[in-house]
């Protein structure tokens, strides 16, 4: 059964540093373009960064500097180092795999709670 497993989510103060996780199975990971996205309450749901297959990369104009995503194809996972938060960082990240043949098949992951709070 597909199935993506993020972690990672706290507290942290302004300024400070977190590294998100996504533990994917049951697919062919390097087959993905892995993303992660954000969502605030009232809120439509952001994309934050996209990693491809090929380990291009793209970020959302607010991160950029600021945010990583990498990928660790042995242990299946995806990763998003994120640096200098803000209070405006505070948001649920979601990790979504994407198949890059046929993206109508895509899976998500069940969020992880990011607080920027001092």
């Amino acid at each position: 059964q597909e199935q993506l497993v993020e972690s990672g989510g706290t507290l942290v103060q302004p300024g400070g540093s977190l590294r998100l996780s996504c533990l994917a199975s049951g697919f062919a990971f390097s087959r993905y373009s892995m993303q992660w996205y954000r969502q605030t309450p009232g809120e439509e749901r952001e994309l934050v960064a996209v990693i491809g297959p090929g380990s291009s990369t793209k970020y959302a104009d607010s991160v950029k500097g600021r945010f990583t995503i990498s990928t660790d194809n042995i242990k299946n996972t995806v990763y998003l180092q994120m640096n200098s938060l803000k209070a405006e960082d505070t948001a649920v990240y979601y990790c979504r795999a994407v198949n890059v043949v046929t993206p109508t098949n895509y899976y998500w992951g069940q969020g992880t709670q990011v607080t920027v709070s001092s």
